[in-house]
């Protein structure tokens, strides 16, 4: 078996059926953060119920605090392929860097605001 890695700290692994079949591989997109927008950005997707629940109660919770906070709600196959994070049900990055891909409740949320400062 065989790993393939992706920053912060995905792994794909593989065992190919034939010799010379191609290497599955993370999309380009994987990572990329020089255009990402400063502050919080929020990928998700409906993959779970509970990102209905708690996206809006995010954007709030920023909102209140005068954080700058994005959501990118992903809706076809391509968004999800081109997203930078291979976890793609939900994805919280600030300033460029992954924070985590849990979905949040209002207090870790609270939390991750004080940590960064918000």
């Amino acid at each position: 078996m065989e790993t393939i890695t992706a920053e912060p700290y995905f792994e794909l692994m593989y065992l190919p059926f034939e010799e010379g079949a191609p290497l599955p591989r993370f999309r380009d997109s994987v990572g990329r953060q020089e255009d990402m927008p400063e502050g919080f950005v929020l990928y998700y997707t409906n993959q779970c119920p509970f990102t209905a629940k708690y996206v809006p109660i995010l954007e709030e919770m920023a909102k209140a605090r005068n954080a700058v906070f994005q959501s990118v709600h992903i809706q076809t196959r391509e968004d999800a392929q081109n997203a930078p994070s291979p976890y793609t049900t939900f994805s919280l990055f600030y300033d460029g860097q992954l924070v985590t891909h849990e979905i949040l409740s209002e207090k870790k949320f609270d939390k991750i605001l004080a940590d960064k400062g918000v």
